[in-house]
């Protein structure tokens, strides 16, 4: 706790602040206790540390991941200080608390709890704090993977990724991420002759955008399952009531599949996300004055592709379905995470983290997940390194209150910021054996 409630109180936010005292602060409790540290930066004030902890070589390395940044706050919408790590009623309040401070607590308790048992260990134990995680990935992992992959390169890696879902107080599930979708966001462009607002036109950008945006928000692209999506309905299933049941197990059934997408889509956009590549349209930008018609508009898209779908063919798809000459749809950003391959759910890995699961959180399932957002695993699966994200569970009913990663607020239960670093250790102990 005072590990974590430290790390809560460095402002990293990504913009905003810098990840060098976490980073130090990191450096300094490792060296401490022996552990030997290397600090790795395209930028003096955003760092990367890397600590490893020497196995006999039997086996490849084990890499343990977590992000010194967070995402930014206003501090008006905040109950509790966004960096005051308060305790407060069995919580602790604070951006980072569930992205990605626990993660990184956990990975450096680990290490330590390793180090100071001298457990014997038939891989490396490499840890990196990054950098950059939230937004600015070439300071972080892109800048590791490309300039000093030698340092993290491992077999295996444990980082950020779904954590246990509480409803009601009683946990459901343990989620472990074993794949994600690629961020691959796209910009409708709509261009017409300005004129005066007095005139209405029938080449009006605005309109046109319009109706554009409305085409893509109704497309419904295609059904993929995956390993990990079709494992995860499978079971997920088996602990659902048999209303919820009956829909998992019938997303597939040719009768039924598109009421039960309709209503996945109404009540578990997440669900609903984890079925295909998704649209979202995200940012409008139009207009320079009330009564001028605007030349040109566009929107932004949020497409996250389903592991196996092609980006470019998607844009492809986009552009016939708006099917309008003023309309142009363009590529927004290069790659910043690269497509991977989705982890295996057959290996010594996901065994091991399977029979920690049972250890920390007995009588609960393990369920592989696919995440709908995005993380620097990415990179490293991209490198052919296998990941596993994990997180401390969490109360389903936080997210309407506004509690979660991201959000205006962010808070966790102590009682499962504990359980989470067991679990961490138990994984990384037995899996570094």
């Amino acid at each position: 706790m005072r590990h974590y409630q430290t790390l809560l109180r460095f402002n990293t936010s990504d913009p905003g602040g810098t990840e060098l005292p976490a980073a130090m602060y990191l450096k300094q409790v490792l060296e401490a206790e022996g552990v030997d540290v290397k600090i790795f930066a395209v930028n003096k004030d955003r760092p990367n540390l890397v600590a490893r902890l020497k196995g006999t070589g039997k086996k490849r390395p084990l890499l343990i991941m977590g992000h010194t940044d967070t995402v930014n706050v206003d501090p008006k919408k905040w109950t509790h200080p966004p960096y005051g790590a308060v305790r407060e009623g069995g919580y602790v309040y604070g951006r980072g608390t569930l992205d990605d401070k626990d993660n990184l607590t956990a990975a450096l308790m680990s290490v330590l709890l390793l180090k100071r048992a001298g457990t014997p260990l038939d891989r490396d134990v490499i840890f990196l704090a990054e950098s950059g995680e939230e937004g600015h990935t070439r300071v972080g992992i892109q800048y590791m993977v490309g300039a000093h992959f030698n340092e993290i390169e491992a077999e295996y890696c444990i980082a950020e990724g779904w954590g246990g879902l509480r409803q009601k107080g009683q946990l459901k599930y343990v989620g472990v991420s074993t794949t994600e979708k690629t961020p691959y966001r796209a910009t409708l462009i709509s261009r017409g002759p300005a004129g005066h607002g007095s005139k209405p036109l029938l080449t009006n950008s605005l309109v046109h955008l319009s109706t554009a945006i409305t085409k893509v928000a109704n497309y419904r692209p295609p059904l993929r399952l995956n390993d990990t999506t079709r494992a995860y309905f499978e079971r997920l299933a088996t602990i659902s009531s048999p209303e919820d049941a009956t829909r998992y197990n019938g997303i597939v059934d040719p009768a039924r599949t598109e009421s039960i997408q309709d209503y996945l889509q109404a009540n578990e956009p997440g669900n609903y996300s984890m079925l295909r590549t998704s649209v979202s349209p995200t940012i409008v930008h139009g207009g320079i004055r009330n009564n001028t018609i605007p030349s040109e508009s566009e929107a932004t898209l949020d497409i996250r592709l389903a592991p196996g779908d092609d980006g470019p063919k998607f844009l492809q798809t986009l552009r016939e379905l708006i099917n309008d000459p003023q309309v142009e749809v363009v590529r927004a950003v290069a790659d910043i995470r690269p497509a991977g391959a989705p982890s295996p759910l057959n290996n010594d890995a996901f065994k091991v983290i399977e029979e920690a699961g049972k250890t920390v959180y007995p009588g609960v399932p393990t369920i592989p997940t696919m995440m709908t957002g995005a993380t620097d695993m990415a990179n490293l699966r991209a490198k052919g390194v296998q990941c596993y994200g994990i997180g401390p569970a969490v109360d389903d009913e936080d997210t309407a209150k506004g509690f979660g990663p991201h959000s205006d607020q962010e808070r966790i239960l102590e009682v499962e910021l504990h359980k989470f670093v067991k679990y961490h250790f138990e994984i990384v102990k037995n899996l570094a054996k």
